[in-house]
């Protein structure tokens, strides 16, 4: 069982590094906010190992350290960690699986030393452990009906990869500044006349702009469809992931403020619009306990999107 210092350490980790995030773990029930606390520390742990903004270590010491986390927390070696040890000890009690512990780490190993992913496929690849395994793992402790487990998770994952996508988009100067990375699909830069060269020397035209948009797009799409699969999570869960949903998606607004130039700035959310918005959310869930129709009143995500578009062109699933 995780105890109280456990616990403690996993929550400064977590409010020190995950802002947004935390906002609306508050309001999480205690059961799920603490197990959440653990979660996003192992997650954070893990990631910090490949950022390595000190260049502290090498790949084959980054890849060293992610394969020994590993260990830990499946249970094959003993750790004196507190989050790690934590983290394995919630493994077990909530049945997370190890595959979405393995897949997670996989992401991680993936970014000790790629740098560029040519397509959207290939990226959504990357997002399958390191966003929506969060997502999956998220579900689990969160704990529905054996039914609702079922049609969530789908959804889940969706969200999870919404959130990372807009993040990707956010942070662009940041990740390629600090870690020399691009998450923008080389395709979509490609389709918009924008080069790598263009990215590192944060020269934001026209054609950068178009290829943000069409990012923003393509993760919009997957709000939607993230959103859509809230009601099937536990009643005293729902409104905590909303509001998570409309927290990160407001970033959209701060992008679309400052017209779309992530190259130059990374736009922010004010701890003053935080908290207008959660007055704003739980105002809306006081009325209507539906979660697609106060995401549509609230969140800075348009609910539709009528121009008929393919994968590559900002649609999260083919058009059938």
């Amino acid at each position: 069982m995780v105890n109280k210092s456990q616990l403690a350490q996993s929550k400064s980790i977590h409010r020190r590094t995950g802002k947004t995030f935390y906002f609306a773990t508050r309001v999480l029930p205690e059961r799920v906010r603490q197990s959440t606390y653990v979660l996003y520390a192992f997650f954070r742990i893990a990631d910090e190992v490949v950022d390595d903004e000190d260049n502290q270590l090498t790949p084959a010491e980054q890849r060293e350290r992610l394969e020994a986390i590993r260990s830990v927390v499946l249970g094959h070696e003993p750790t004196d960690d507190p989050v790690l040890q934590a983290f394995c000890e919630l493994r077990e009690e909530q049945g997370i699986s190890d595959e979405e512990v393995n897949v997670f780490v996989d992401a991680m190993l993936t970014d000790v030393e790629k740098t560029r992913y040519a397509t959207y496929d290939e990226l959504e690849t990357y997002m399958r452990g390191s966003a929506a395994a969060v997502g999956e793992m998220m579900t689990t402790v969160m704990s529905p009906t054996p039914e609702d487990d079922e049609r969530a998770r789908p959804h889940a994952r969706a969200l999870g990869e919404a959130f990372q996508l807009t993040n990707f988009v956010r942070d662009v100067r940041e990740d390629v500044r600090d870690r020399g990375r691009i998450y923008l699909p080389q395709t979509t830069l490609s389709r918009h006349g924008v080069t790598d060269e263009q990215v590192e020397r944060a020269e934001f035209d026209e054609n950068a702009r178009a290829a943000v948009q069409e990012e923003l797009r393509r993760a919009e799409g997957l709000y939607r469809e993230g959103v859509e699969g809230i009601k099937y999570l536990p009643e005293d869960c729902q409104f905590a992931v909303l509001l998570a949903s409309v927290l990160y998606a407001d970033h959209h607004r701060a992008i679309r403020r400052h017209d779309y130039d992530v190259f130059s700035a990374t736009p922010q959310l004010s701890t003053r619009r935080k908290v207008a918005l959660v007055l704003k959310t739980r105002a809306y869930w006081a009325l209507s306990k539906d979660p697609e129709s106060v995401f549509a009143r609230v969140s800075a995500i348009p609910m539709t999107d009528e121009r008929p578009q393919g994968r590559e062109a900002g649609d999260p699933r083919p058009v059938q």
